[in-house]
């Protein structure tokens, strides 16, 4: 009991109100204690460091839990887009598979008509064989030379016809207003006797001038039977040329609705937009087709469209020279292009210039 005392007054405590003595049979007890609380406070450490693996531990496994669980919901994702484009895949591949009958079906039945189309080309290819070998023999070639003549002699019978039904003749004279001005050399009657004639007087049709001046220039003292008596002229004149050509086999290029002195020439295709004050000589156009008709006479004060129609019968009247080998005299010798049509068509000429 006195060491304990000695020890503990050996000891420099500085403050001597927290002393504290201990007993010496209370030593063993408090001893005991302080071991079995190091024991506890050692087993607490050592629970609390497995604790803390543990803890580490669950941590770690959640973290690969969660990075697993991230990486499947991508990998569920890039499925259900591959789902979703095998869906459109196997749709397109449904749609492909529908045409692709739909095509073979069709392919069978032009493959039917191009072997129909086939026999008959066979059939064709023997009959133009057959018309060849026709041809290339001395008889099947006389034939045809004999069939041309009487073609275009039957042409020249019809156009004579129509020359006598609207004779085109040079009337001798003063004239103060010439359709034809000048010919060139040997045009018309091929020698200067029929030039001179020509150059002294004025070209009629069945007898009636065709007055150029007055579908040019319109007033007020402009004669009005001089007007009436060209509508006429180029009224027979449109019946002649559409004659002419059926005879010919040429379809015009700008048709003549016939009328009399009142006809119009059909422009499928106007180039030019031609107005007119007067409801009488407007263009008729149709819902079907898209053309318009210019008159042949003057009806009104507005003289373009009339001149516009004049110089369209020229070009068929060139049409038709061109057709058969010559040329046009002109774009406003209408009745000298006439004149020079049936002379040729007339003449040996046309017949020795059979193809």
């Amino acid at each position: 009991m006195e060491q304990i005392r000695k020890v503990s007054s050996g000891t420099d405590v500085p403050d001597q109100d927290n002393e504290k003595v201990i007993e010496w049979e209370d030593f063993e007890h408090d001893l005991a204690r302080l071991v079995s609380l190091s024991s506890a406070l050692n087993e607490a450490k050592e629970k609390k460091r497995s604790l803390r693996q543990k803890l580490e531990d669950h941590i770690q496994v959640n973290s690969e839990s969660l990075s697993r669980l991230n990486e499947l919901e991508e990998m569920r994702q890039k499925l259900e887009s591959k789902k979703v484009k095998m869906e459109n895949i196997s749709m397109r591949s449904r749609i492909a598979k529908e045409n692709a009958s739909k095509k073979k079906e069709q392919l069978g039945v032009e493959v039917e008509s191009l072997l129909v189309a086939g026999t008959a080309l066979s059939v064709s290819r023997r009959r133009l064989q057959e018309s060849s070998r026709l041809l290339f023999e001395e008889k099947g070639y006389i034939q045809l030379r004999k069939l041309q003549k009487m073609l275009r002699m039957r042409q020249q019978c019809m156009t004579s016809q129509v020359s006598m039904l609207y004779p085109v003749k040079i009337s001798v004279g003063p004239a103060q207003e010439q359709e034809l001005e000048s010919y060139p050399a040997g045009s018309l009657a091929g020698n200067s006797a029929g030039l001179k004639q020509a150059n002294q007087g004025s070209l009629t049709i069945l007898g009636l001038h065709l007055t150029m001046l007055s579908f040019k220039k319109m007033s007020f003292f402009t004669d009005k039977k001089e007007i009436q008596k060209s509508a006429t002229a180029l009224g027979y004149v449109a019946h002649a040329v559409s004659l002419i050509a059926s005879y010919l086999h040429v379809p015009l290029r700008y048709p003549v609705r016939l009328g009399g002195s009142h006809s119009y020439i059909i422009d499928n295709a106007p180039s030019m937009d031609v107005t007119s004050s007067d409801s009488s000589s407007s263009a008729m156009s149709t819902a079907n087709t898209k053309h318009m008709e210019f008159p042949l006479f003057l009806d009104g004060q507005d003289t373009t469209r009339a001149a516009y129609a004049v110089f369209l019968l020229n070009k068929d009247l060139e049409q038709l020279l061109n057709s058969i080998g010559a040329k046009s005299l002109g774009p406003s010798h209408v009745l000298a292009n006439l004149r020079e049509l049936s002379r040729i068509i007339q003449s040996s000429t046309f017949i020795d210039s059979m193809i």
